[in-house]
């Protein structure tokens, strides 16, 4: 299979489907600079078709404002390597799950100061000070995917990403 760029085809073979992966490991998660995209589990496939390249993504949740940034996103950092003949697909089925967000991803969740998702739904320590000893302030966070929780012993607030 081909994918074909604006001055000439080129030939699309696995070691091209690395590098697309780690072309989209650069591209940051809107709401969640820190993380990539592929850190955040959305990108679901990349695969060469019928002469061209089909990145599958999906949202995080079905009403995810970021989704349509994503695509354009993703568009743009192809084009930005000199590709031309692609497509950027939602795939809703199976729905995307917190457990796809990469052990790296959850590193820099917790650098950053958001406490990555647990199997339990509530945060396993403050991400400030490593305490146990938290409250939940809101279910609701600064974006749908989080909650906001206090830590008890630094007092520091923080978010939350919800295990989805």
């Amino acid at each position: 299979m081909t994918v074909m760029t604006e001055r000439k085809q080129q030939a699309v073979s696995e070691p091209d489907l690395q590098n697309v992966w780690q072309w989209l490991e650069e591209v940051p998660d809107p709401e969640i600079p820190v993380l990539s995209l592929v850190d955040l589990g959305v990108i679901r496939s990349i695969e060469a078709q019928g002469g061209e390249l089909v990145v599958a993504v999906s949202p995080t949740y079905s009403g995810c404002p970021a989704t349509r940034i994503i695509h354009e996103d993703v568009a743009a950092k192809l084009r930005e390597k000199g590709l031309s003949a692609f497509r950027v697909e939602a795939v809703l089925s199976p729905p995307w799950s917190s457990e796809w967000i990469s052990k790296s991803g959850r590193k820099k969740l917790a650098a950053y100061g958001i406490a990555p998702p647990q199997a339990s739904g509530k945060p396993k320590a403050c991400p400030q000070c490593g305490s146990a000893q938290l409250e939940l302030v809101s279910q609701f966070g600064s974006t749908p995917c989080k909650a906001s929780w206090r830590c008890l012993s630094c007092l520091e607030p923080f978010d939350y990403f919800k295990c989805i």
